[in-house]
């Protein structure tokens, strides 16, 4: 099987979401950090995370620094061009945040957007 890896990536992720997503993957044998968007929330889309196979006919490797790397689909991709993906910790919980510039509206809690 053949992976290609993109240099060129179309978000950012902080330092916070660089070590959770490596202190994650240390169990995830042959599977990657997965970032997409769907159709669902609130707002039109949501944003999703989690570690899964790459496939090679729909999906990209982003290569970030440190050794993270990030799958993305390319239905995806435009959605999340030019966004910051970041990890929080708070007295609301953990989770994975996206400050995405297409974004018009977000609902309340920043998981679903519109474009």
């Amino acid at each position: 099987m053949s992976i290609s890896v993109n240099k060129a990536t179309p978000f950012t992720l902080s330092n916070n979401a660089k070590v959770k997503i490596l202190s994650l993957g240390k169990d995830e044998d042959n599977k990657y950090f997965r970032v997409f968007v769907t159709g669902g929330g609130c707002s039109g889309f949501q944003y999703g995370f989690k570690f899964d196979l790459f496939d090679s006919e729909e999906d990209s490797i982003l290569d970030f620094d440190n050794g993270v790397k990030v799958v993305l689909d390319q239905l995806s991709y435009p959605y999340l061009l030019g966004s910051n993906i970041d990890y929080k910790e708070d007295l609301m919980g953990s989770k994975f945040t996206v400050e995405n510039p297409n974004a018009k509206s977000t609902c309340g809690c920043g998981a679903s957007f519109t474009v």
